[in-house]
């Protein structure tokens, strides 16, 4: 997911013409200070939104209540319009045309506000600005108004199956964002054989791409960052004209890929010397495992746990949550992933979440009502009326005595 974040947002940055995120400083400067609230050191600029969600997302997963301060600035971080920019320094601003929203972090917050409950108005607003953005073929771009592309389309897909949604309901010009889709996945046969391609290019021509075939099967099963293990049918590719034959001929194209490279993914960024790409075998042990390729998904989750630590410690808090996230989907402890703590390792990189005690008197307080101006103002009244009873019973007693 964080490769695939940084494909659309070079390719959303190509479109406006601005600065590429590699020109941002991976590092925060001693003038630099980032929210107390927000997980991970480095630059949120292009990221904040995202990783503050799989973060929260992760540990929701694994039962662990984040602090109460990191969900509220990630709510805080929505636009009036119900849209997510990717990092707004200062929520309390408004946001203008200037603002440049991301159907990416939107989707995110959407699935990690869902999945914490309490942000109902928040998901409904965002999925509401989904919706008015999505393309004419049925799909989404990173940012509004951009070509549709497999990555952006499939966690739009996850988002609206987290609020509630059918996605095959959310149309637009006759079509779903199943069709759009579709359209993205490549013909069996060839190098491609059932691969996604990210976008097209400028002939129209699609080329197979891992990443992209990771996130393509999740979209085509509707299903988000977090799945359980699917039920498994035949692998065989074959002319996808529905979305389930669409996952299945993603899914045997990234079980050849994981095969061919020892159970993990290559990089292939243009220019550089191929390296193993834990995030995307990370994204695609969860696609498989939801559609219940299991097999190959406990063989690669076996790689990352002896390979991965590295990486993740570099790369921070999206990436803890990506191995969270395929550790849950093959039933491996994330407690105990090769050995490390992955819970305890995310939680590091931000505030420190909140304890079984602060989570019950949380829940006490709401049940009580203590908690809101409600609870508050009833107790208010109960005295007065506890006081005019008083009042009464002394100027009874008073009247009695008298003479």
């Amino acid at each position: 997911m964080n490769v695939r974040r940084s494909a659309a947002v070079l390719a959303a940055v190509a479109v406006i013409g601005a600065a590429t995120p590699a020109a941002a400083d991976p590092s925060p400067s001693p003038s630099q200070a980032f929210p107390s609230a927000l997980y991970g050191g480095t630059d949120p600029k292009y990221d904040g939104v995202w990783r503050q969600s799989l973060a929260l997302l992760a540990q929701d997963t694994v039962g662990v209540q984040p602090a109460a301060k990191s969900v509220e600035w990630l709510a805080r971080q929505q636009c009036a319009d119900g849209g997510f920019a990717s990092y707004r320094p200062d929520p309390t601003a408004a946001c203008d045309a200037k603002t440049m929203l991301d159907t990416n972090a939107t989707s995110a917050a959407v699935q990690a506000l869902t999945a914490l409950g309490g942000h109902d108005d928040v998901a409904s607003k965002a999925v509401g600005w989904l919706k008015s953005v999505q393309n004419e073929d049925g799909g989404w771009g990173y940012s509004p108004g951009g070509a549709s592309d497999t990555n952006s389309t499939s966690v739009v897909i996850g988002a609206l199956a987290a609020a509630g949604e059918k996605p095959d309901q959310v149309v637009k010009g006759g079509k779903s964002p199943y069709d759009a889709l579709l359209k993205l996945a490549l013909p069996c046969g060839g190098d491609g054989d059932g691969a996604f391609a990210f976008q097209p290019d400028k002939k129209g021509g699609l080329a197979a791409n891992a990443d992209a075939t990771a996130a393509g099967v999740l979209g085509s099963l509707g299903k988000g960052m977090v799945v359980e293990p699917g039920e498994r049918s035949d692998t065989t590719c074959e002319k996808a004209t529905t979305p389930q034959q669409a996952a299945a001929n993603g899914a045997g194209y990234l079980t050849a890929a994981l095969t061919k490279d020892d159970g993990h993914l290559m990089s292939a960024l243009a220019g550089a010397e191929p390296q193993p790409d834990h995030g995307n075998t990370a994204d695609a042990v969860v696609a498989l495992a939801a559609r219940g390729d299991t097999a190959q998904a406990e063989k690669s989750v076996r790689w990352l746990e002896k390979n991965s630590a590295a990486w993740a410690a570099q790369s921070g808090p999206a990436a803890y949550a990506q191995l969270i996230f395929a550790a849950h989907a093959t039933g491996t402890n994330p407690r105990d992933f090769g050995g490390a703590d992955l819970v305890k390792q995310l939680n590091a990189t931000g505030p420190a979440p909140r304890t079984a005690g602060e989570t019950k008197a949380a829940d006490e307080k709401d049940e009580s009502g203590s908690g809101s101006s409600f609870g508050i103002w009833w107790f208010v009244g109960v005295c007065l009326v506890a006081g005019i009873g008083i009042g009464f019973l002394f100027s009874g007693r008073k009247k009695k005595q008298q003479p």
